[in-house]
């Protein structure tokens, strides 16, 4: 993906995934691209079609809570590219677990009960319900890990006031209560996600992509509680699978380790596994479509 120089074009940041353009002192334009990471660490070779599948999902569910928070995005010129407000965002991501699976598992079969100052209960097994959904706050950071962080440090530190979490904690547990209703009609169940949010003036607005699978874990409820019974491996849609194949490679991200070769064939089986996300969360057949940078380019100066 080329750099662009759009007109009146302040500012650009490139992340793990997406680049970030400001255009005067309001607008953003974000283009998702096909990078993926892991571990915090952008893997050395990218997934056809992976921005346009994060890009398109992430419209639909922006649309689709509307009515539950204000949020960033106003167009959607291209594929893997989208227009929007510019926010001051928080320096933190709002993380929220209904399942216990992944980073909370891992902390929990190491003997930890306690996860961002939450307890979670005795007793549980991988990929078991909780009680009621976990918020599991993160830093955010620019470079490196997020690390997980306490509602008590997040407010003590002044990452945000006492009133301003009040309000992140409401959306955060309508957004994943609408996200769960939205995979529960597609055979799907919303494990964990994470939102980011950020202010517009004195407004709270949700940021960037919501309940992808680059930021949520999905799990088939077909035959879900049937697996937990007799302890076989859930089916799910998710980046871990990624995770799971680097960790069996033994990449975590730490220093020294090497990024195991990324085949064309494991390409293409990432970019598949996207794909069947995109048309199981939505609904519809995924229609890939392939521009030149060129192109892309002109359909977001033509917004």
């Amino acid at each position: 993906m080329a750099i662009f120089n759009f007109p009146q074009q302040t500012a650009f940041y490139s992340g793990k995934v997406r680049d970030v353009y400001t255009i005067g002192e309001d607008v953003l334009v974000m283009i998702a691209s096909d990078r993926i990471s892991a571990f915090d660490v952008i893997l050395p070779r990218e997934i056809p079609y992976k921005g346009q599948v994060l890009n398109q999902i992430a419209a639909y569910m922006l649309e689709a809570t509307a009515d539950i928070c204000p949020n960033w995005l106003e167009s959607v010129p291209a594929p893997n590219a989208a227009i929007g407000k510019r926010c001051n965002p928080f320096k933190i991501e709002m993380v929220v677990r209904g399942n216990l699976t992944g980073h909370s598992w891992r902390i929990y079969s190491a003997g930890n009960r306690t996860i961002c100052g939450v307890t979670m209960p005795e007793g549980m097994k991988e990929n078991d319900f909780f009680p009621t959904p976990l918020i599991t706050p993160t830093t955010k950071a620019s470079k490196g890990h997020d690390e997980d962080i306490s509602k008590e440090e997040i407010i003590s530190q002044g990452l945000v006031s006492a009133a301003e979490w009040d309000v992140l904690e409401k959306y955060t547990l309508a957004l994943f209560a609408r996200g769960k209703e939205i995979a529960s009609k597609r055979g799907l169940i919303l494990a964990d996600t994470k939102y980011e949010f950020g202010k517009t003036g004195d407004t709270i607005v949700l940021m960037d992509e919501i309940h992808t699978p680059d930021s949520s874990r999905y799990f088939y409820a077909e035959g879900f509680e049937e697996r937990q019974r007799v302890g076989e491996r859930q089916k799910q849609l998710s980046k871990e699978f990624v995770r799971e194949w680097l960790i069996a490679n033994d990449f975590m991200g730490k220093e020294g380790q090497v990024v195991p070769e990324m085949t064309d064939e494991w390409l293409n089986t990432i970019s598949k596994r996207y794909i069947e996300l995109y048309e199981k969360v939505i609904g519809e057949a995924f229609k890939p479509v392939d521009l030149k940078d060129e192109e892309v380019f002109e359909l977001i100066v033509k917004k």
